[in-house]
């Protein structure tokens, strides 16, 4: 791989890698593991640049970090555990009525990112490439290679079980 290419797939993929490990700690349950993973799938996209021909890259990285987190996890079962994805700020001093505010709203983000962490493999992933990442159904599709009307089922029961487990009706939350 020569000067040019690289240079082509540090400007082209290298901007994904936010989204890339966003995915794979959804997946993967561990920072760790995370960071491990997107590593592997980032060398792959590497090794398989020449591969790729100029369509969707933020949707052609995850597919590659979704297959190497699936490969993670048939290897690597029993280390994995529920971490919390985002790390709180720091806590400034606020008015004591404003306090609970935050305080409320991590509680609420911490158990929602339970619910999703508890969700089978195939729903939490839709769910976070949907709802998290911002893929249209067509990219979700891609990345997981399954049909639009597989993801748009998918997502309905996620967000189903989702509001169940929240005690929202599910017509509210869809």
């Amino acid at each position: 791989m020569g000067q040019q290419d690289v240079e082509r797939f540090e400007r082209i993929v290298l901007p994904h890698l936010d989204d890339a490990y966003t995915l794979a700690r959804y997946l993967l349950r561990d920072e760790h593991d995370a960071q491990d993973a997107v590593q592997d799938a980032v060398l792959r996209a590497l090794r398989y640049f020449d591969g790729y021909r100029d369509g969707d890259a933020r949707a052609w990285l995850l597919t590659i970090v979704r297959n190497c987190c699936l490969t993670w996890q048939r290897r690597d079962r029993a280390r994995r555990a529920i971490i919390p994805l985002m790390e709180g700020a720091g806590m400034e001093a606020v008015e004591p009525r404003e306090a609970d505010a935050p305080a409320i709203e991590r509680s609420d983000r911490a158990a929602l990112e339970r619910l999703v962490a508890a969700l089978p493999t195939e729903f939490r992933e839709v769910i976070v490439l949907r709802e998290v990442e911002e893929l249209s159904y067509k990219e979700i599709s891609e990345v997981i290679g399954a049909p639009i009307g597989t993801v748009m089922s998918r997502l309905a029961r996620a967000r189903k079980r989702l509001a169940a487990a929240l005690g929202i009706d599910a017509k509210a939350a869809g």
